[in-house]
């Protein structure tokens, strides 16, 4: 039977369970919060994103959820900056180009804003800047896709949460605290 654990990613926290980094003081990872033997993450969430990451000792579940082919959705809360136009929104709707070519079509809403735990370090507040809050659904999961699509748009993301993989969702954890699924 293959074991699938849902882990609440904090900020911060790389998406792998050692640090190979450029040597400078070390990052907090994986092995941080998770301490199970054979358990991989399905796909990638950046170090300055948090939430949903899934983890599992199944290849083929692993190639499943990560593999762009299969089409997982993936739901992320994201706070931007400024407040996004008709025009801006519907661009996303109906997929962007960027640098690595056309992103498939995303639904998006905008939202008020989320009650989510405080984030380390905390989102920088600008008085003369507004922001506001979208959720935003990809079937695709590019490196640093929904950034660079807010970016696109004229409305670069401050905060990224990943709160849904499919059917799975972070309901209920905590960050840093993982789960079986």
């Amino acid at each position: 039977m293959a074991r699938l654990i849902l882990f609440n990613k904090p900020c911060g926290v790389l998406s792998q369970f050692t640090d190979k980094g450029n040597g400078d003081s070390p990052r907090a990872t994986l092995s941080d919060h998770i301490d199970l033997p054979g358990v991989y993450p399905a796909g990638r969430l950046d170090r300055d994103s948090e939430g949903l990451l899934l983890l599992t000792d199944d290849g083929k579940l692993q190639a499943r959820i990560a593999s762009p082919r299969f089409k997982t959705e993936k739901t992320y809360l994201v706070q931007i900056e400024g407040a996004p136009d008709d025009d801006a929104l519907d661009a996303l709707r109906h997929g962007v180009t960027l640098k690595d070519g056309p992103t498939r079509p995303a639904r998006v809403r905008r939202i008020d804003p989320p009650a989510l735990w405080p984030r380390t370090p905390p989102v920088r507040y600008r008085k003369s800047v507004p922001d506001r809050w979208l959720e935003i659904t990809i079937s695709e999961g590019r490196n640093r896709q929904v950034r660079r699509m807010t970016a696109h748009v004229g409305h670069p993301t401050l905060r990224l949460v990943r709160w849904r993989i499919g059917d799975w969702s972070l309901d209920g954890l905590d960050p840093g605290r993982w789960r079986d699924g």
